[in-house]
C-alpha cells in the first residue's frame, strides 16, 4: 500500500473513530455536519449508439465529506473515491483518497485558513476556484487564505498556494490579494445610493521550462504572470449597474499556442428588478485570458483553469434547448445579452385569472477581427495578432432566441411554452470541422395536480434542424408520489438520422435527508456545461445508482 493511501485510511479511522466524542460535543458548541454522494453506472456495450464494453462491471463517482464548527476553529476534510469514473472524465481523474483537508481559525476580524479552499475576486476573471462534480472540476489552493474585515464596510484578502491538479498539485504557485469597499453615497432611507469598489491582484509564478520552437531554438517563458482586476457597482433601488475589466500580462501556453500576447477582459452589466419585472443587459470583451496554473494543458482540458470568464447565454434545463451548449471562447469573443421577464397581473385582459408571466432571453456570442503578427514566420513566440477592441469579426460563435410562457390555468394544472431560435458553431465551439447548426425548437410542459399529495408532469419537445444529425423528439412524464416517491419516464427520439431512441427509466425514493435514485436507460453522446464550462459525455447504456445523504 503506498503512501497517500496509507495517510488517507488514517484520517478515514480517525474520523470514524471522533464521531461519538464529536456528537456528545455538539450541545457544547461544536457541531458536525458533512454529507455522502455517490453515482454509479452498471454499463452495457451498446453498438448502435457507441456505448463502448468497459472491463469494470461497475463505475462511481463516490464523495464523503465531514465538516466540524465551532466558535473559534473549523475543520474539514472530504474522501474521494474515483478509481473506476464515469464514462467522460479525463483518465487523470481516477484515483481515491482524501485530497481537500483545511483547518479554519477565526479571531477577532480576521478569518484564516491553512490547507485547501476556495475563492473568487469579483465576477472570476482572474481567479475563481470551486468545485463542479458534473464537470469533473476541483481547482482547490492548498496554503494559506486570510480574510481580515477592519470595518463593517471594507474586506481584504490574501492568499497564496498550489492548485490542486487531480491527485496530486501544480509546480507553480498562486498569489493573490484583493480588498472592497462598500459604502452608502445618498442618506435618503427610502432609496439609499450604494457603491462598492474593488481591486484583485494574482501572480502566478511557474520555472521555466524546455518548450523548443525548432530543433535549436527554445522559447524563453516568462516565470511571472501578473493579473489585475478593478470594478465597480452603483446600485440604488431596482437599478443595478456593474462595470469591470481585468489584465493579464504575457503568458504563453499550450492553450494559446504559446504566443506572448497580453490578455484582457471588459465587462458592463445593467440589471432592473422588482416585483414582477426584471430585465438584464450585459456585454462582455474578452482576448487571450485563457489563465492556466500549467501551461501543458490544452482547450479541451478543464485542468488547471485559475480564472473563468461567464457564458452570457442561459444554462437550459429542458433537454433540447440543451442539445447545443455554449462554451466561452477564451482567445477571444464579443457577447452580448438581454434577459428580460413581465408578470401580467390577475385579472387583466392578458393575465386572466390567475396571471401570466411571460420571458425573453436575447444571447449572441461574435469573434473579434484579428490580424496575424508572426515573428520569423511562425505563430509560436510571437505576439499571435492584433485585435482593435471594437473590432467586429466575420464569424457567429453562437446565438440563441427564446421566449417562454408561464401560464396557471387552474389552482390545479400549470403550464409552460417556449420556443427557440439557436444558432451553434459547432467548429468553433466543439473544436474540428462541423459547421453551423441553425435549430428551432419547440417545448411544453405540464403540471397537474392530482392530489395534494400526487403531482403529474409532462413534458413534449421538439427541434427542427437540417443540420448535424436533423431533427430531434423528446417526451417525458414524471410522477410526484409525496413525501417520498418518483417515478421518472423518457424518450429522446433522433427523427433526422440515426433514428435512435435514448430511453431512459428511473425511480427516486426521499426520506429525511436521504436520497436514493435507481434508472436505466441510454445516453447520448454530447457535451454537459454549466457557465460556459463544458464536459464531453460519451454515448452509454446501462443501470444507474445514485445516493445522497446530508447530516
Amino acid at each position: 500500500m503506498d503512501r497517500l493511501h496509507r495517510k488517507t485510511l488514517a484520517i478515514i479511522l480517525l474520523l470514524l473513530l471522533s464521531l461519538p466524542s464529536l456528537q456528545a460535543q455538539q450541545e457544547q458548541g461544536i457541531a458536525l455536519s458533512g454529507s455522502i454522494q455517490s453515482d454509479v453506472l452498471v454499463p452495457q456495450k451498446d453498438e448502435a449508439i457507441g456505448a463502448p464494453d468497459y472491463s469494470e462491471w461497475a463505475l462511481t463517482n463516490t464523495f464523503a465529506e465531514l465538516h466540524l464548527q465551532s466558535r473559534y476553529v473549523d475543520a474539514g476534510a472530504r474522501f474521494e473515491y474515483l478509481q473506476h469514473p464515469l464514462p467522460g472524465f479525463e483518465s487523470d481523474y481516477a484515483g481515491w483518497g482524501v485530497p481537500h483537508v483545511y483547518v479554519k481559525g477565526r479571531m477577532g476580524k480576521a478569518t484564516l485558513t491553512l490547507g485547501d479552499y476556495y475563492e473568487q475576486f469579483g465576477s472570476g476573471f482572474i481567479l475563481r476556484t470551486y468545485e463542479e462534480r458534473s464537470l469533473g472540476i476541483d481547482n482547490a489552493l492548498r496554503g494559506g487564505h486570510l480574510v481580515w474585515k477592519p470595518t463593517d464596510k471594507l474586506t481584504l484578502k490574501a492568499l497564496t498556494g498550489r492548485q490542486r491538479h487531480y491527485w496530486d498539485h501544480n509546480d507553480a504557485w498562486l498569489t493573490g490579494f484583493d480588498g472592497q469597499y462598500d459604502v452608502v453615497l445618498s442618506g435618503n432611507a427610502d432609496r439609499p445610493l450604494y457603491l462598492t469598489l474593488g481591486a484583485s491582484y494574482v501572480n502566478k509564478h511557474e520555472s521555466d521550462e524546455d518548450i523548443m520552437v525548432d530543433n535549436t531554438h527554445r522559447l524563453n517563458l516568462p516565470e511571472n504572470t501578473h493579473a489585475v482586476d478593478a470594478r465597480i457597482r452603483l446600485q440604488q433601488g431596482a437599478v443595478s449597474v456593474l462595470a469591470e475589466y481585468a489584465y493579464k500580462t504575457q503568458d504563453p501556453h499550450v492553450g494559446n499556442g504559446y504566443i506572448y500576447r497580453n490578455g484582457y477582459v471588459a465587462m458592463l452589466s445593467a440589471s432592473y428588478s422588482r416585483k414582477g419585472a426584471s430585465l438584464l443587459l450585459q456585454a462582455k470583451r474578452a482576448d487571450n485570458m485563457m489563465f492556466r496554473s500549467q501551461r501543458k494543458y490544452d482547450k479541451a482540458s478543464n485542468a488547471s483553469m485559475v480564472n473563468h470568464l461567464p457564458a452570457f447565454t442561459l444554462d437550459h434545463t429542458y433537454a433540447l434547448p440543451a442539445l447545443y451548449p455554449y462554451a466561452t471562447q477564451y482567445d477571444g469573443e464579443w457577447a452580448f445579452q438581454a434577459e428580460g421577464s413581465y408578470q401580467f397581473k390577475r385579472r387583466t385582459a392578458l393575465g386572466g385569472r390567475y396571471g401570466t408571466t411571460v420571458k425573453l432571453n436575447v444571447s449572441h456570442i461574435h469573434s473579434p477581427q484579428k490580424e496575424e503578427k508572426l515573428l520569423h514566420g511562425l505563430t509560436m513566440g510571437s505576439d499571435g495578432y492584433t485585435s482593435k477592441f471594437f473590432s467586429w469579426g466575420g464569424t457567429t460563435y453562437y446565438q440563441d432566441i427564446d421566449v417562454q410562457i408561464e401560464k396557471k390555468l387552474s389552482p390545479d394544472l400549470k403550464l409552460n411554452l417556449m420556443y427557440m431560435n439557436q444558432f451553434y458553431n459547432m467548429g468553433v465551439v466543439e473544436g474540428g470541422t462541423g459547421g453551423m447548426v441553425h435549430s428551432d425548437i419547440v417545448v411544453g410542459e405540464g403540471k397537474y395536480r392530482i392530489s395534494p399529495k400526487l403531482t403529474l408532469r409532462g413534458e413534449a419537445q421538439y427541434l427542427f434542424t437540417a443540420d448535424d444529425e436533423g431533427d430531434w423528439a423528446f417526451g417525458l412524464l414524471e410522477l410526484s408520489a409525496l413525501p417520498h416517491w418518483m417515478l421518472t419516464v423518457s424518450d429522446q427520439y433522433n427523427v433526422g438520422l440515426t433514428h435512435e431512441h435514448y430511453y431512459q427509466a428511473s425511480v427516486t425514493f426521499n426520506t429525511g435527508a436521504h436520497r436514493l435514485q435507481a434508472g436505466y436507460g441510454r445516453t447520448r453522446a454530447g457535451y454537459n456545461c454549466s457557465g460556459g464550462v463544458c464536459r464531453y459525455v460519451p454515448a452509454t447504456r446501462g443501470f444507474t445508482f445514485s445516493y445522497n445523504y446530508n447530516f
